[in-house]
């Protein structure tokens, strides 16, 4: 959980800042992604669950509070700074959100802030971080299971990702974007996750033989059991399997030339009067080789996938930005707007509308959130927390899961393409467009 130094100094300078001089009216920040990774025309928002947890539990304790006042950077800012204010420092402001589980685009809000000056600016880096992190990933998990075509996609990727806790996360933003189940177990734990596992190459290495490896696990297993056969030789493992009498549930292929050794494996398992038993990949896999596996047929019945999934190997970050859009000067909301070349924002509080047609999304529209929407438009951003507590209950992730499936079956399906996506349609209303130019700030 991210406390109140995961931030950047610059977030407390200007806090301080704002705090000196009494600038501590009203501002409402904006978070959206720029421009979106290379062969991606979608994402999937994730990560809304930590980002409220977070703002409802930030508190500076003593401890942070005198490292703070010891900092180089912070010696000309006043004791009242560290002595009254950091103490009884809690977010106590208003949040706008997109739900978890949603398809969004470039330059869409996926959560609006609307709190004092120092209490919205200090939390920019840690919501960055949680919501953006957890969107790469379940934008990542989402393509990987379209790829799979209705096989069961599990997420493997806990030994890769960027620490312990971006291994629990990544998980659970896989849960969102489709896949079945984990084998990181903290996840299970803390969320509810499914958890599923096969042995590891290890065992088999610590026995003589294989078929002795294969034999005591089963005893162990039972049917349960799921057997890795590429140690040595995996064709000539089924065979063992067969001649020792298992039944595993499953066994699985981590290397080599999946097409071709996944269809050996299958005849000589179902030669042997082993039908039930399913025949499980990983090894490397992403969206692509699941897609190709796919479609040249492959008896493959279910995929782990791993470090592309908690690392989203091929598309890392996100361009992420949160940007002051609106601030009270004077009594009086006043839309602001950066103008810097290839960097400038729309100004004012913004709402995002999704049209449909014969259940099909047709396009979205980007407007001042409270002008009136599109006839038929659905309004994406919801009221999530007000002054500093929870709105509503946060739904299981089952549900989050099932509407990210049905959300995504709805995009266009070149928008879903996994090479040469087409663009989806965002336009942005006659209004905000009219605002934009009015340069008001």
């Amino acid at each position: 959980m991210p406390t109140a130094l995961s931030t950047d100094l610059y977030e407390i300078t200007m806090a301080a800042g704002y705090h000196v001089f009494g600038s501590t009216g009203h501002g409402c920040f904006e978070l959206w992604v720029r421009d979106l990774p290379p062969e991606r025309e979608y994402l999937v928002a994730a990560g809304l669950d930590q980002a409220l947890e977070y703002l409802e539990q930030l508190h500076f304790e003593p401890v942070e509070i005198e490292y703070l006042r010891h900092l180089p950077g912070l010696r000309t800012v006043p004791p009242s700074f560290f002595d009254e204010y950091l103490p009884q420092f809690r977010f106590s402001g208003d949040v706008w959100a997109v739900a978890e589980g949603t398809p969004i685009f470039a330059g869409e809000p996926l959560l609006r802030v609307i709190a004092s000056l120092p209490e919205a600016q200090l939390v920019e880096t840690a919501l960055l971080a949680t919501l953006l992190f957890q969107t790469m990933v379940a934008t990542k998990a989402s393509r990987v299971v379209d790829a799979a075509a209705g096989r069961p996609v599990i997420e493997f990727g806990a030994r890769r990702a960027h620490g312990t806790d971006a291994a629990t996360l990544a998980a659970r933003a896989a849960f969102i974007g489709g896949c079945t189940a984990t084998s990181q177990l903290e996840c299970g734990i803390r969320f509810g996750v499914p958890v599923s596992g096969t042995m590891g190459h290890s065992w088999v290495l610590t026995h003589e033989k294989e078929e002795d490896a294969f034999r005591r696990y089963a005893d162990l297993y039972g049917n349960d059991a799921v057997l890795v056969v590429d140690t040595y030789d995996s064709v000539a493992a089924a065979h063992t399997i067969v001649a020792e009498g298992l039944t595993p549930a499953a066994i699985r292929l981590d290397s080599g030339d999946l097409d071709r050794l996944s269809r050996e494996v299958r005849r000589v398992l179902d030669t042997g009067g082993r039908v039930g038993t399913q025949i499980f990949a990983s090894g490397d896999l992403d969206e692509h080789r699941v897609a190709a596996l796919v479609a040249a047929g492959a008896p493959i019945d279910g995929f782990g996938v791993g470090t592309s999934l908690s690392t989203s190997q091929d598309a890392p970050s996100l361009s992420g930005v949160y940007k002051l859009v609106e601030i009270a000067r004077e009594g009086q909301l006043v839309p602001t707007a950066k103008r810097s070349p290839r960097k400038q924002t729309l100004p004012g509080r913004k709402q995002v509308w999704r049209v449909a047609h014969d259940d099909v999304y047709a396009h979205d529209v980007l407007g001042i959130a409270d002008e009136l929407g599109p006839d038929a438009g659905i309004p994406l951003l919801e009221c999530v927390m007000r002054q500093g507590c929870r709105v509503g209950v946060t739904p299981p992730l089952r549900e989050l899961q099932a509407r990210c499936q049905a959300s995504v079956r709805r995009l266009p399906s070149g928008v879903r393409a996994l090479k040469n996506p087409h663009p989806y349609d965002v336009r942005v209303s006659e209004s905000l467009k009219a605002l934009a130019a009015a340069r008001v700030d």
